[in-house]
C-alpha cells in the first residue's frame, strides 16, 4: 500500500466543504488528519497522511488541486545513531527494503539510506531507540 504525508493549504473559499472525506468515496483512498487548522472563511492547513494504491493518491491529489488546494509532499528520513546501535540485528528482520541488513560473516548491521523508504517500522522495533525518523518537505508532489 503507498503511503505519503502532505501539507495541505485550503482556500477560505473551500472551509465549509467536506473537501476530504470525498477522498474515501470517490477515490479509495484512506486517510489519516495529523494536524489540521480549518476556520470559516479563513484560509486552512492540514498535514494529512493519504494511503491507497498509487494512482488513486494521485487522482485524490489531483481532485484536492481542483479546489485550489495547495499540496507539499512531505518525506520522511531514517536516521541511525551509530553511537547508540550495539548491532542487536531486531531492525533487520522488519525492514521491508532490506535497508537494514546483516553483513556476513562480520555480522554488523548495516543501513542503506539509498533503499529506505522512511516506513518507520525499524524505529519501534529498535530496542535503544538508535534509529530516528524526521520529517523533510518536499516540492514535487506527484513524481514519488
Amino acid at each position: 500500500m503507498y503511503s505519503r504525508i502532505y501539507v495541505l493549504r485550503f482556500p477560505k473559499e473551500t472551509s465549509d466543504k467536506p473537501i476530504i472525506c470525498k477522498l474515501v468515496q470517490k477515490y479509495g483512498v484512506e486517510f489519516n488528519i495529523l494536524k489540521a487548522t480549518i476556520l470559516p472563511q479563513h484560509e486552512g492547513l492540514m498535514v494529512l497522511e493519504l494511503l491507497g494504491h498509487k494512482q488513486h493518491v494521485r487522482e485524490a491529489l489531483d481532485y484536492l488541486k481542483g479546489f485550489g488546494v495547495k499540496i507539499e509532499s512531505l518525506s520522511t528520513i531514517i536516521r541511525r545513531d551509530d553511537d547508540k546501535c550495539f548491532q542487536c540485528g531486531a531492525c533487520t528482520g522488519i525492514c521491508p527494503t532490506q535497508a537494514l541488513f546483516i553483513s556476513r560473516p562480520d555480522m554488523a548491521v548495516l543501513f542503506d539510506p539509498d533503499k529506505c523508504t522512511g516506513c518507520g517500522l525499524c524505529v519501534t522495533a529498535c530496542p535503544v531507540r538508535a534509529m530516528e525518523v524526521s520529517l523533510l518537505q518536499t516540492v514535487n508532489t506527484l513524481s514519488d
